[in-house]
C-alpha cells in the first residue's frame, strides 16, 4: 500500500484480537510510531531500540500479521547488502478501543511506550502540556473523548500536508481519581 492511501478509510472502528494483541506491547506500539517516520529495517530498529535483532524480528512478525506494518521496496543500504525495511500502514490511528481497559497489563502498553519515548527525548522535547482535574459525567467522558479525538483526527488526515515539519508525539489519557 503506498503511504499516501488512506489505509482505513478514515474512520474509527473497534480493534480486533488480533490487533488489541498486536498492540499489547511498549516495544510494538513504539515500533508502529518509528514505522510511521521512517523505513527501517529489522536491525535498524533492534539497534534504535535498544534490543537484540531477534527480539525485534519477532515482535515485526506479530505486527506484519496484524497489518500494522508491511514491507517496504528492498533497497541497497550504506555497504551495498541489499536491504529490507519496514514501514507502517498507518491503520493504528483508525482504531477505536485497542486495548481492553479491563486488562490492565496490555492497557498500559501505549503508556509505557510513550514514557519510553519521553524519557528518551529529555524534557525540553515537551512542545506543551496540560494537567487537569474535572467533574465528569460518564456522557461528559464520552463528549471530551469525541471533541478530543475529532480534532485529532483533523490533523491525522493532513499529516502529509505537514511532512517537513518536526515530528511531534502526544498522548492523551483520561483517567478516572483514586479519591
Amino acid at each position: 500500500m503506498d503511504q499516501s492511501e488512506n489505509p482505513v478509510d478514515a474512520k474509527r472502528r473497534p480493534a480486533t484480537v488480533k490487533e488489541a494483541k498486536a498492540l499489547a506491547h511498549p516495544l510494538r506500539v513504539r515500533m508502529v510510531r518509528l514505522l510511521g517516520q521512517y523505513e527501517l529495517t529489522n536491525k535498524q530498529l533492534a539497534d534504535r531500540l535498544g534490543i537484540d535483532p531477534g527480539t525485534a524480528h519477532y515482535h515485526v512478525k506479530q505486527l506484519l500479521d496484524a497489518a500494522f506494518i508491511e514491507q517496504a521496496p528492498v533497497r541497497t543500504g550504506e555497504s551495498g547488502a541489499l536491504e529490507k525495511p519496514y514501514r507502517s500502514t498507518r491503520r493504528t490511528w483508525w482504531l477505536s478501543d485497542a486495548l481492553d481497559v479491563a486488562d490492565l497489563d496490555e492497557s498500559f502498553a501505549p503508556i509505557e511506550a510513550f514514557q519510553q519515548e519521553l524519557a528518551e527525548a529529555g524534557p525540553r522535547s515537551i512542545a506543551t502540556y496540560a494537567r487537569f482535574s474535572l467533574h465528569l459525567s460518564p456522557d461528559d467522558v464520552a463528549e471530551l473523548d469525541r471533541r478530543i479525538v475529532a480534532v485529532l483526527d483533523d490533523y491525522v488526515e493532513t499529516d502529509d500536508l505537514r511532512s517537513e515539519s518536526p515530528v511531534h508525539g502526544g498522548l492523551f489519557v483520561l483517567h478516572r481519581s483514586a479519591d
